[in-house]
């Protein structure tokens, strides 16, 4: 049942997918022209989404929605890797730097109203930004990598997933 999930998730999600690759940032980005300034504000909006998305979903896990339950993997959580990187981009004090985007703040406002309002409304946002972080995040690493020119893995934990052992197989 869940791998016919993810695939009717993928199929439906593919239109999409393909509006986003062609955004000005994304093409960009996948073309390897990555500014620091333009990343380090990526990874800050990231900070908020997942913060709002992790919270949600470890709500919704301890009151055990029974549609919720089953995907709040904390091996996915993305938080933690995200602060990591902000204290590698803006020091120990990154808190005090960052500020969340107009559109990160609509994005945010949204998964706490799906939340609360249709919390299975969650799976598709819950599949967009893990899975695809599990699956397309080692392209971007790469990418990021050599664009910001970055040794080692300082400053792209974000794309880690300590946690998972088999990153195909999960």
């Amino acid at each position: 049942m869940a791998v016919a999930l993810a695939g009717q998730l993928r199929e439906g999600t593919k239109k999409s997918h393909t509006m986003a690759e062609n955004t000005g940032f994304v093409a960009c980005f996948l073309k390897g022209v990555v500014e620091k300034k333009s990343y380090r504000k990526l990874i800050s909006d990231l900070y908020f989404v997942y913060q709002a998305m992790e919270e949600e979903i470890e709500r919704l896990v301890l009151e055990e929605h029974p549609v919720i339950k089953p995907i709040g993997f904390k091996s996915l959580f993305r938080k933690e890797t995200l602060e990591n990187d902000l204290r590698y981009y803006f020091g120990e004090n990154w808190k005090d730097q960052i500020n969340i985007s107009k559109s990160a703040k609509e994005y945010v406002t949204r998964i706490r109203m799906v939340a609360k309002e249709s919390p299975e409304l969650l799976v598709g946002h819950h599949y967009t930004r893990y899975i695809g972080d599990l699956s397309g995040g080692q392209i971007l690493k790469k990418i990021a990598k050599k664009a910001l020119d970055l040794k080692g893995d300082n400053g792209l934990n974000f794309y880690e997933f300590n946690l998972i052992d088999n990153e195909k197989e999960f």
